[in-house]
Parts: structure tokens; C-alpha cells; sequence
């Protein structure tokens, strides 16, 4: 037969309360469900188990056995229960974060200055995540929040995971210092179609920040010349540093490297989106909700000094 922990369980507090009104209330069962239960594991057992008496209940010798092992399903539930609770404790202090260069540098530190303010005691992780990956990371329980861009289309996650928006991140043209453009006012905006003839540092082709490039180029009409191509936006600045060729750079992941300048361009310029993505069900971790609200406020700031020369110039 099966063994039923609940009966082992049941027969152990028959022995240590020395009744069944008492067992029963013990599990917070009526002694008429308890009554019940002890003749269901006498039947089960096909041996006589609890000896009534006018001073409560005793155990039989075979009832004394079972309710040995008993004891052990309540350690051990009470253990489980301890460990659970240790676990979640833990869970709900924890945080695994995922993220690529721009952000890492530029939105996690002020959100996460924050929260370890609010929450001195967190236990928090950072990935160098590229944003491709953030996505598998998640789904594969490696982390709870991953902040990842969507360059083009709006991200659209799988049914089992969340994203939450961060902020637009604007496309800006990247030139050498010495480019006869950049003689032209800081706050002056470009065409597209004014860089129709220069030599390009491109995103690797196959990303999506690549192919976003080629269809802002030819909406521009003109077939870009790409003489450079990296995965690194903090590369393609290095080599304009060098005079070689211009660059379309989000505007998160500018550098100022030396020898360069950039403009903004003019509307309709291309962006790529941030958002933080989490599990759907995100209970276990709370700090995963906290940290993402602080980052859409580090977002918001950051938007703002962007925006600034655009309303000083309008004013």
C-alpha cells in the first residue's frame, strides 16, 4: 500500500496531545473529520491503531510504530517550511541584473545607488549582457531583469516574460572634428541625405542596428558606403576620431571621443528602444519592480538633458 504521510502525522499527534479533540485541533479539523480519519487508516492499515479510553486516547503498539515515523514527517515538514521561508527571504533580496555597455554605464549606476539605499541589504549581480542575448538569459532563469534594445520595431516578448519601456534613444550622426559639417552650429541639425557621399563605420552586418542604418540611408536615397564595421559603437567612434569616415551612433552610447563631434539629426531621425525585461510573474523577486521604476526615472532625467538644447533653441 502507499503510505499516507498525513496518517503517520496524525497518529504522532495522537501521541503527543494524548487525545483526538486535541489532535484535531491541533490540525484545526473538527474531532468528528479526526474520528474519521484514524478509522480510515485502521481500515488502510487493516490493524487497530488508537485505543479510546475515558482519559483520551493511547496508541496501540502497531499505532506507536507508525507514529515514530510520525515525528520524522514532522521534522522534516518543519525543515522544508524553515528552508522555504530562508529561500524566499533570500529570493526577495536578490537581484541578477543583465545589461550592455551604454546602459551599464549610463542608466543602471543611478538606479542602482538608489536602490541600494533603499535596500542596504540586497544582494545584487551585473552581467555585461549584449542585447541579443538578454532575452535567453531570462528565459533560461539566469537572471530577473535584462535590459535589452530594440532598434526599428517595437520588442515583443514571448508569453512567459515582460518588458517594461525605459526611454528612446536617439540616432545621432558621429563626425570627425574637422569635417567641413562641423564647422556648422552645435545645436544646427543634419539631413541624411547631406552624408550621401561619405565613408561610413557601420554596426556589423546581420544586426538589427544595421539594418535600421540602411533603411534610414536609402528613405534618404542613397546607398551607404560602408568601409568599417564593428559590434561596438565605442569603436566606430575611435576610427571618426581618426578622419576616416562618419558614423550613426544612438545617443546613449556617445563617447566624445577625442577628435569627434555630433549632430543631431533632423526629423524623422531613427531610434532604437530600451526596455527592461522581466518574467511575467515576477513574485519572487520584488526588487526586480523597484529597480525597473528607478530606472525609468534615471531615464527620464537623462531624456531631459537631451531635450534641453532643443527647447533653448526654440525659446
Amino acid at each position: 500500500m502507499l503510505v499516507d504521510p498525513g496518517q503517520l502525522r496524525l497518529l504522532a499527534l495522537i501521541e503527543r496531545h494524548g487525545s483526538l479533540t486535541a489532535a484535531a485541533h491541533a490540525l484545526q479539523l473538527t474531532p468528528a473529520a479526526v474520528t474519521q480519519q484514524v478509522a480510515k487508516a485502521e481500515r488502510d492499515w487493516q490493524v487497530p491503531l488508537v485505543t479510546r479510553g475515558p482519559r483520551g486516547a493511547t496508541l496501540t503498539a502497531a499505532g506507536a510504530l507508525l507514529a515514530s515515523h510520525g515525528r520524522t514527517v514532522e521534522e522534516a515538514s518543519d525543515r522544508a517550511e524553515a528552508e522555504l521561508a530562508a529561500l524566499l527571504g533570500h529570493l526577495s533580496l536578490r537581484l541578477r541584473i543583465g545589461t550592455f555597455q551604454a546602459a551599464a554605464l549610463h542608466l543602471l549606476p543611478p538606479a542602482l545607488t538608489a536602490l541600494r539605499h533603499r535596500h542596504p541589504a540586497a544582494d545584487v549581480s551585473v552581467m555585461d549582457v549584449v542585447s541579443g542575448r538578454g532575452v535567453d538569459e531570462i528565459s533560461a532563469g539566469h537572471l530577473d531583469v535584462a535590459i535589452v534594445a530594440s532598434w526599428g520595431k517595437p520588442f515583443a516578448p514571448p508569453p512567459h516574460l515582460r518588458a517594461h519601456s525605459l526611454l528612446l534613444d536617439p540616432m545621432v550622426v558621429v563626425l570627425p572634428d574637422d569635417h567641413p559639417l562641423a564647422g556648422r552650429p552645435a545645436d544646427a541639425e543634419l539631413r541624411l541625405e547631406q552624408l550621401r557621399d561619405e565613408s561610413w563605420v557601420s554596426i556589423l552586418a546581420g544586426h538589427a542596428a544595421r539594418e535600421q542604418f540602411h533603411d534610414a540611408a536609402r528613405e534618404a536615397g542613397f546607398t551607404p558606403t560602408v568601409r568599417f564595421e564593428t559590434e561596438s559603437y565605442d569603436v566606430a567612434q575611435a576610427l571618426v576620431g581618426t578622419g576616416i569616415a562618419v558614423a550613426l551612433v544612438s545617443r546613449l552610447a556617445l563617447t566624445h571621443a577625442p577628435g569627434t563631434t555630433h549632430r543631431e539629426l533632423a526629423h524623422p531621425r531613427p531610434y532604437r528602444r530600451l526596455y527592461a525585461v522581466t518574467r511575467t510573474d515576477a513574485s519572487l523577486t520584488p526588487l526586480a519592480g523597484l529597480l525597473i521604476e528607478l530606472l525609468r526615472d534615471v531615464a527620464r532625467d537623462v531624456t531631459a538633458t537631451w531635450e534641453a538644447p532643443l527647447q533653448l533653441r526654440n525659446s
